[in-house]
């Protein structure tokens, strides 16, 4: 079973890749969203762990098996998750289904992470059984904007990046 671990191992240094607003309390800043990532391949699971925490907004669980991702979400009730598609024994779809089947989980929102298409057909608002979805390799800023915009509303989003700042790789 995958344990949560808090660790503050990375320097805080300034990310200018991210734009804080300045009326932002310190008691919003520290509330951390959970993130559960669903994705076979460790390195991929961890690097976006890594890059995700350290903007000191997010608490990310890796799950590298599909056939747990399910067990681990209910365990870690996360406000989000990131679902790879193509993974072996299960897929990402039937995951994602069986989530939405549970009442405990179906409210959580699911962003797919595909390298089955490319950047201008993930941008072009189509969804993958209802979901949306965003194509591999990701940027973080453009992921923590696709994060931000499904969230849960609870309290105003506090991780914004402008549009223009996001890497075009089109």
């Amino acid at each position: 079973m995958n344990k949560v671990i808090e660790a503050d191992f990375l320097p805080r240094e300034p990310n200018t890749g991210f734009s804080w607003p300045s009326s932002i309390r310190a008691s919003a800043m520290k509330e951390r969203r959970r993130i559960l990532i669903v994705d076979n391949d460790p390195d991929t699971t961890h690097l976006v762990k890594v890059l995700l925490e350290r903007t000191g907004h997010y608490l990310v669980l890796e799950e590298n098996d599909a056939t747990k991702a399910h067990q681990s979400a209910l365990n870690f009730r996360p406000h989000l998750i990131l679902l790879d598609i193509v993974m072996p024994e299960t897929d990402g779809g039937e995951v994602a289904a069986r989530i939405q089947s549970d009442p405990e989980l179906q409210n959580t929102p699911i962003i797919f992470l595909t390298a089955l298409v490319t950047r201008a057909e993930a941008k072009s608002g189509l969804n993958i059984q209802g979901h949306s979805f965003l194509a591999k390799p990701v940027s973080i800023p453009e992921l923590v904007n696709a994060i931000e915009e499904h969230l849960p509303v609870r309290a105003p989003s506090h991780v914004r990046i402008p549009k223009e700042r996001l890497r075009s790789d089109s």
